[in-house]
């Protein structure tokens, strides 16, 4: 093998899957093939992710290839130290040390010269020497170096197993300087502490140190991880059965080595098992597969596998609605029968609901747009204000938050907020201290996953009326669960359904036309064909698109050109596209990419960093898709780059006036924003939406999504595809099955 010692130029290329990298060096020696007039190398390999600055120690051997000519081929390398001054500067001037930028560089070499490294790494205590460093700061470079310098002995671990230097970065901040020590002892500990580390990934390190396949820590690390991938699909529980099979296959081992592995598992209570009814394929109900009349006693034989804090989540939700359900006497006993007069323009059934609500601890207010969800709200709340009775309005996202807020004139707030929730104390308001309300109304219900539902439970006093408003026929919650549909198949809480589309909104076509698509028949679309936006009275279009390279074209120019001349709207803060899919030319990962060279292009004089293999610029619209509790912001909130420290190494993002900053290492907790999958789109609303549906998206082409999706638009929905696509959404009403016990539960066919 040969070597290459020299300085990194610049990274032509990182894949950040297997690292493989394209880069530019410069090197001392003169007399080495492929340098170019520049004075650069080629190389190439599977490297650690890397910056301009650094200095490399590389071995391998020159190749020819017959396109790019000659390059150095990496098999090993080492990252190293400069040496000259002017490779110090550059090294410290190139962003890698958290706190150094280029002009701060300059004076710390100016005054230390060679012996600046050494300085750094064994006297930190003479940095304050140099202008402009205080002790404060000293402080700051003395840590960042020291950082710097454990990320890379852990980046030499961790490299072959193909871990980035950021998912490195995290597994120093966790772990410190035991981080490496951990890893060696139990390499599964990293898909259960990091976020960003997966099963797989610890699994190939574990392999690599040679633990053996049918090793009893990977066999339950693989129960968990399976466990846990279907509950990100929203079950809360999973067959035995179906768990054994998938976990079996997952880890390549037989199935006799599940049943031990589960035993472990509940003695150390990480899982609950419990035996379910036995599904009747005669009695069917909403959810497809449950027992719904009670008429006759369930068959018992499921044995069902849960992780256990959604096993507590299912059994407190049932034990606290039933609970409410069956107060006597409630928080509002005390009203005397039509204490108040309700607006008589209110339907009968908005009437009805107000007067449930007002009489039942427990009851559910659902219905399509238009049909007057939030007038009812606000007749309710007047009915409250007047008796003098305390009541709170929440949602589960700060969009709908807002939205309701701005609907009714009166406070709301999101869940998590109502509940005082803090990072380091949990939810201040739960059974100890209760909510001090007699009603609670919470909106946009359909998305409130079985835990958030929980929380919000404990936080109710015995007697306090809940009302849950939503709409059943949207997709149900992200989250682990199918709470409203539940509730409602339960026949535990009377229901009331709105479905008089009232005559303002009657005008709207994305409002009839929701309508038409909860109902199985096709939307209606302007005279045109809705090849054009050229009748500014219509709000809904569709442009014919076969492929999904001209689907995306439409997108493209739809967003970019045709709905801001047409209708004066931005591209980027007012239209929002909504896919099926994150894979495909028209799916969320390459519209992303599309839009962003679309919209906010690069730049000379625009900073931009890539972090996970995804490039952030300043002015990208952004994502969060991990709840983070100490920043406050949930999966969903939708925000915008605002600029990018890299002497930091930070972002900041404003999510509706909050600026909140992000470290480097924490950027896989946003993506690109220009579009977003359809169930991330849930709760929220946006002036415009363009939806891509195409027959390759057949697998996610279900009515309920094609409805979520329209109900998303304001003021302009236009879809791009085609009518046989549209059509098979349209006719596809099976609800994907989830695994969960509530309704039986609530039934108390369970205990």
């Amino acid at each position: 093998m040969e070597t290459l010692a020299g300085s990194i130029e610049r990274i032509t290329y990182y894949n950040p899957e297997n690292g493989y990298t394209v880069l530019r060096m410069r090197t001392a020696a003169h007399k080495i093939p492929g340098r170019n007039f520049e004075g650069l190398v080629t190389v190439t390999g599977n490297l650690p992710e890397l910056a301009p600055g650094e200095h490399l120690t590389l071995s391998g051997k020159w190749v020819n290839h017959p396109k790019h000519g000659t390059q150095f081929q990496a098999d090993v390398c080492e990252q190293t130290m400069p040496a000259t001054v002017a490779g110090i500067r550059r090294y410290l001037g190139s962003g890698l040390i958290k706190g150094i930028g280029p002009r701060l560089a300059d004076r710390i070499v100016a005054h230390f010269g060679k012996q600046t490294l050494d300085i750094i790494e064994h006297k930190p205590e003479l940095l304050p020497e140099v202008q402009d460093i205080g002790s404060k700061r000293a402080g700051l470079i003395t840590s960042a170096w020291k950082e710097q310098k454990e990320v890379k002995e852990i980046m030499l671990f961790l490299h072959t197993y193909g871990v980035s230097t950021n998912l490195a970065i995290k597994i120093y901040k966790q772990y410190g300087d035991e981080a490496i020590q951990i890893v060696r002892n139990d390499p599964y500990r990293l898909a259960r502490d990091i976020y960003g580390v997966g099963f797989k990934t610890a699994d190939k390190i574990a392999q690599a140190l040679g633990l053996p396949a049918d090793h009893p820590s990977r066999i339950e690390a693989g129960v968990v991880y399976t466990l846990n991938q279907s509950t990100d699909d929203g079950n809360v529980y999973f067959p035995q059965e179906g768990l054994s099979e998938h976990a079996a296959e997952l880890l390549d081992v037989s199935r006799e080595l599940i049943a031990p592995a589960l035993e472990r598992l509940s003695q150390d209570n990480s899982i609950k098992r419990e035996v379910l009814p036995l599904l009747d394929p005669k009695e069917k109900t909403s959810q497809g597969e449950m027992p719904s009349t009670g008429k006759k006693p369930p068959k018992y034989g499921q044995s069902a596998v849960y992780l256990t804090a959604l096993y507590y989540s299912e059994t407190g939700v049932a034990e606290r609605l039933r609970r409410l359900a069956h107060a006597l006497p409630s928080s509002l006993s005390d009203l005397p029968p039509m204490f108040v007069t309700l607006d008589p323009s209110l339907s009968p059934e908005q009437q009805d609901a107000i007067r449930t609500a007002l009489n039942h601890p427990v009851s559910v207010l659902t219905g399509g747009p238009g049909t007057g969800k939030t007038t009812t709200i606000k007749s309710l709340i007047d009915a409250l204000e007047t008796a003098n009775k305390p009541y709170a309005l929440a949602s589960p996202t700060g969009r709908a938050a807002k939205r309701l807020s701005q609907a009714t004139g009166r406070p709301a707030s999101t869940i998590h907020r109502l509940l005082a929730f803090s990072p380091s104390e949990g939810f201040k308001h739960n059974e100890q201290n209760p909510l001090p309300i007699d009603m609670l109304v919470v909106d946009e219900s359909s998305m409130m996953d079985l835990p958030l539902t929980n929380s919000t439970l404990k936080a109710l006093k015995p007697g306090t009326h809940i009302l849950f408003v939503g709409d059943v026929d949207q997709l149900p919650s992200v989250g682990a669960g199918d709470v409203l549909r539940d509730v409602i198949a339960s026949d535990l809480a009377p229901v009331t359904r709105l479905n008089v589309i009232f005559r303002q909104a009657a005008h709207s076509r994305i409002i009839t036309n929701a309508h038409r698509i909860n109902q199985g028949q096709m939307p209606g679309f302007p005279s045109s064909g809705g090849v054009s936006l050229d009748q500014p009275a219509d709000d809904f279009f569709l442009f014919h698109a076969e492929t999904p390279e001209e689907a995306a074209n439409w997108v493209s120019d739809i967003v970019q050109n045709r709905i801001p001349q047409k209708f004066g709207l931005h591209p980027r803060d007012d239209i929002q596209v909504l896919s099926p899919m994150y894979r495909g030319k028209s799916g969320v990962t390459a519209l992303n990419e599309r839009l962003q060279a679309d919209l906010n292009p690069p730049q000379a004089m625009k900073p931009e960093k890539t972090l996970f293999g995804q490039t952030f610029r300043p002015g990208d619209k952004l994502m969060q898709i991990k709840n983070n509790y100490d920043k406050g912001v949930y999966n969903g909130d939708i925000g915008f780059l605002q600029g990018i420290n890299p002497i930091e190494h930070t972002f900041c993002v404003d999510f509706e006036g909050r600026k909140l900053i992000y470290d480097w290492s924490e950027a896989d907790q946003l993506v690109l924003a220009y579009a977003v999958t359809i169930h991330k789109s849930q709760g929220s609303e946006f002036p415009a939406v363009v939806i891509p549906l195409l027959t390759q998206h057949y697998i996610m082409l279900q009515r309920n999504l094609l409805y979520t999706a329209v109900t998303r638009a304001k003021q302009l929905c236009v879809l791009v595809g085609n009518k046989r696509a549209i059509g098979i959404a349209v006719r596809n009403n099976k609800v994907a099955h989830r695994y969960t016990a509530l309704e039986w539960r609530l039934r108390g066919v369970l205990n």
